[in-house]
């Protein structure tokens, strides 16, 4: 409505989009589109100074404030002093300033939206969990688990936080609310969207997988009905969590920018802006590394005679790989071996002496019960033989000590320094309770299998991305515009870099 009677429209980017085609408009989250036409529910065109093009409307927020979206408050004079002429300081009302006024739409939005979040997770609840709990003869607990993740969870988490919300909200003067703290006091607790996020591609799956069945299709219409939800999918419901944790980041950059540095609130939402993107990377951080265990899986099927355990059982990250001298006893004989260093364990592979693009296996260590020895140049005592960038892994348990020697001083180093990540990886998925389940395991090497014995190159497929992509949009009613729920669906994520330098020193393919 406000793009038709004239009016000049931005929407804030939720996620960066990767362009499939020339008339697609590619950003990056967090950039200001200019909304041109926005008939289409789906896909809007926009702009971002010269370039123009379609994109998909659930990767984007409408900005609260329309009026003013490109300047950054507040206006500074030469002086260092608020400028006075500059409309961050027209009044507003009964004394109060354009910026107020900003800062209390802004305010609104979070406390609104927050209580529409509230009632949609209710919805999702009692409406559909409750119900299906009492269909034992259709839905599983495991089921129900890997649907719903821990959607439970998040609910009780967020009815506290609205709770906190509401009491430092200013309803005479809401620009003077001070929210911030509250987003600091349940920093910790959001990170259980960490989990929700991770597991929401197994839902999609066990969703489409059930639905084929027309009884699951009834029966989740019907729980929509008695629930007077409204009208899109289960599929779509479940996906507002996805979408509610990366709103936050940008409600408080924009309250940020309305709050005057002498505002009681100013500091504590600065840190909550930095807390909430601390949480948001750690999701996305941990989404890398689910995204990971496919490719290590498609390595591990590439290896020939491969022995013992899958990789996967103990690890999920590549740390650090390539080529090693690994000196053995007796008479200190030495073996130039290709070595791929995961968490918690380092794999020894020989190349085929022909085809040096075919690794076999040959051995593994466990990087647990290791310590790493610097080793100086000169005669090694323990081996009785002269070394040149050279380092030890020493068991403590058993005493057993590995000699490798590196071809370059700086190549030893990044072994060292790779170790080091390695040790801290490990105490780091301790401390945050990062974890692999035993069917995302076994999924990412069935379908490594598949690849690997259908011999044709890995087709480059969006099937995750795609199905977001046609979910409904669902649309409140016109008196609550701003409080409309915008679905997100996630990009295809742009390949890490680090794999490639990885594949450049060893392909993982035969």
């Amino acid at each position: 409505q406000l793009i038709s009677d004239g009016s000049v429209v931005y929407a804030e980017a939720l996620w960066d989009h990767v362009t499939m085609d020339d008339q697609e408009l590619g950003f990056k989250a967090g950039d200001v589109i200019e909304v041109m036409d926005a008939t289409n529910k789906e896909w809007w065109w926009g702009r971002i100074l010269d370039s123009e093009g379609w994109f998909p409307a659930s990767f984007v927020r409408l900005r609260v404030n329309q009026d003013e979206p490109m300047e950054d408050y507040p206006l500074k004079a030469e002086g260092g002093k608020e400028d006075d002429s500059s409309s961050g300081t027209r009044r507003f009302g009964m004394g109060q300033t354009t910026k107020d006024q900003m800062r209390t739409n802004v305010i609104n939005e979070i406390i609104s939206t927050e209580k529409d979040y509230i009632k949609h997770l209710k919805d999702i609840c009692e409406g559909y969990i409750k119900q299906c709990r009492k269909r034992a003869d259709m839905f599983t607990e495991e089921q129900l688990k890997t649907i719903f993740g821990n959607i439970e969870d998040i609910y009780r988490c967020q009815k506290k936080f609205v709770k906190a919300l509401e009491k430092k909200f200013n309803k005479d003067h809401p620009h003077l609310s001070e929210v911030g703290s509250c987003f600091l006091e349940y920093q910790t607790e959001f990170q259980i969207y960490s989990e929700y996020c991770n597991n929401h591609p197994n839902a999609c799956m066990e969703l489409s997988r059930l639905t084929k069945v027309n009884k699951y299709v009834y029966f989740f219409e019907a729980c929509r009905l008695l629930q007077k939800m409204i009208d899109i999918s289960l599929d779509g419901f479940l996906l507002t969590p996805v979408q509610k944790i990366c709103k936050y980041p940008l409600q408080l950059a924009e309250l940020l920018k309305y709050t005057n540095p002498q505002h009681r609130d100013f500091k504590d939402v600065e840190a909550a802006l930095n807390a909430m993107k601390n949480v948001a990377r750690l999701i996305n951080e941990r989404k890398r590394r689910l995204e990971n265990i496919d490719k290590i899986a498609q390595w591990q099927s590439s290896i020939e005679d491969w022995e013992g355990e899958d990789v996967l059982v103990r690890s999920s990250e590549l740390i650090y790989s390539g080529e090693l001298t690994k000196i053995s006893h007796p008479q200190a004989k030495s073996q130039q071996r290709m070595f791929f260093l995961f968490d918690h364990q380092l794999v020894c592979c020989k190349k085929d002496l022909l085809r040096r693009d075919i690794l076999y296996y040959k051995s593994r260590i466990n990087m647990d019960d290791m310590e790493i020895l610097d080793v100086e140049d000169g005669k090694d005592k323990d081996f009785n033989i002269s070394v040149k960038n050279a380092f030890k892994l020493h068991c403590r348990d058993t005493e057993e000590v590995h000699l490798f020697c590196a071809k370059k001083p700086e190549q030893k180093q990044r072994w060292l320094k790779a170790f080091e990540n390695e040790r801290r990886q490990v105490q780091l998925d301790q401390e945050t309770g990062f974890s692999i389940t035993e069917v995302q395991k076994k999924q990412a090497m069935l379908n490594a299998s598949k690849q690997h014995h259908s011999g044709k190159p890995k087709a480059v497929t969006r099937p995750y991305y795609d199905f977001l992509m046609r979910q409904k949009h669902p649309t409140l009613p016109t008196t609550l515009p701003q409080q409309q729920v915008f679905m997100l669906a996630e990009p295809k994520r742009k390949p890490s870099n680090f794999w490639q330098n990885i594949s450049r020193l060893t392909p993982f393919r035969k």
